[in-house]
């Protein structure tokens, strides 16, 4: 079987949905403007060795339909004989489309596939089609496959006992930690920036225009937050007696991820230097009214598989959909906060849904070569009642 490892991985800012610099720009057009770039940095690389292009998203309609995979390989510097294909486990689908991509390297199918993910929520989401959505049987049976997913972390708040303050607790570290990142320059090297149209809309009287912008860093951050602002926010989800707020949530962006997964016999072959091995993958299905707690099962289930131990494990990257079902986590599992999200999350940085697996697994493999350290997981819950989660190590300098 061969060892799969991690070369590199790219993406676009985050910027936030609807009001952000990507509010024009296509889900193809990102995720082909990554390829290039990735392309870019790996001269070595020849464009015809990548055999497969297999992208993740989680709403993939509209603007990122018909297959967003395929499309982004006719827009990019990918010769017409690369395929692609799109895969939906919503939060999970970039992790999904790089483990499916190690198992095929592993089966020896394959030694070159470009995976990752996109979400262009400002686009897709206001025109979703609902027609047939719902299952009257599923509805009756398990309803909460179908709750919106802030109602989901207020079931995990409420059934749980996780008290607002350690949701805003968990919420302004996330923020800080982010900031400091940002000043640190520890996400710059993933970054791709991104030259596009924006609509501004003015608020008050409503008059739109189109500009010139740039996309060059994430841009949902708030760096001032304070606890108190973070208190001051009243619930979303439950106004009367919830505790799930704008600022204790993962914020609605956009953006794209690509990541370049290889045998390590064809990265060595090509001159490219690995940054991680990518040793395994999991998933598991959970109560989907509770699904936040997925990484919960997903996690032990993962560890067990390939013997190790919580504390056997370096470096954390959990998906901060909301400040409740992290903390839950961390908590349930004992995670130490020195090893968790070390450079904040989703809460701080955003989250569109497709990509944030792929933007995680590339954070990770960076941070575990900044701090030396040796095993990295990546975990998320996933709409619907399920956990993923991956295991990285470190490739040696």
């Amino acid at each position: 079987m061969k060892n799969v490892v991690i070369v590199d991985s790219v993406r676009t800012g985050l910027a936030k949905s609807f009001r952000g610099t990507l509010n024009m720009t296509r889900g193809d057009d990102m995720v082909a403007h990554c390829i290039d770039a990735l392309l870019d940095r790996n001269p070595n690389l020849p464009a015809d060795a990548v055999e497969d292009i297999i992208m993740g998203c989680g709403n993939p309609e509209g603007p990122t339909g018909h297959n967003i995979g395929r499309n982004a390989v006719v827009l990019s510097k990918l010769p017409i004989t690369t395929s692609g294909t799109t895969v939906n486990r919503y939060c999970s689908s970039g992790l999904q489309t790089i483990s499916m991509a190690a198992g095929q390297i592993m089966a020896g199918g394959y030694d070159t596939i470009i995976a990752g993910g996109v979400e262009q929520i400002t686009q897709v989401q206001p025109v979703m089609n609902m027609n047939g959505f719902v299952n009257d049987k599923i509805n009756e049976n398990e309803p909460g496959i179908y709750f919106p997913m802030g109602q989901t972390a207020e079931v995990v708040a409420k059934r749980y006992s996780v008290s607002r303050e350690s949701q805003d607790e968990y919420s302004l570290q996330s923020q800080l930690r982010t900031a400091e990142a940002q000043e640190a320059g520890r996400y710059d090297d993933e970054i791709i920036p991104m030259k596009t149209q924006m609509l501004l809309v003015n608020k008050e009287t409503g008059e739109q225009k189109v500009v010139d912008a740039e996309c060059v860093k994430d841009e949902c951050n708030r760096p001032t937050t304070t606890l108190d602002g973070l208190a001051a926010l009243n619930p979303v989800f439950d106004p009367e007696n919830g505790s799930v707020t704008a600022g204790n949530s993962s914020q609605l962006s956009d953006g794209a991820s690509v990541t370049l997964v290889m045998s390590e016999e064809k990265a060595l072959e090509l001159g490219l230097k690995p940054k991680a091995y990518f040793r395994g993958f999991t998933t598991v299905g959970c109560a989907p009214d509770e699904m936040g707690i997925g990484p919960v099962f997903a996690i032990p289930k993962l560890l067990e598989r390939y013997k190790l131990s919580i504390d056997d494990i370096d470096l954390w990257e959990l998906n901060e959909a909301f400040a409740v079902q992290v903390v839950y986590c961390r908590d349930e599992l004992g995670i130490p906060m020195d090893k968790l999200n070390v450079d904040g999350g989703s809460i701080a940085i955003g989250h569109p849904f497709g990509m944030t697996g792929s933007r995680l697994t590339g954070h990770m493999i960076r941070e575990l070569q900044n701090h030396d350290k040796q095993f990295g997981v990546v975990t998320m819950c996933v709409g619907g009642g399920m956990g993923a989660a991956g295991l990285l190590e470190r490739y040696p300098s």
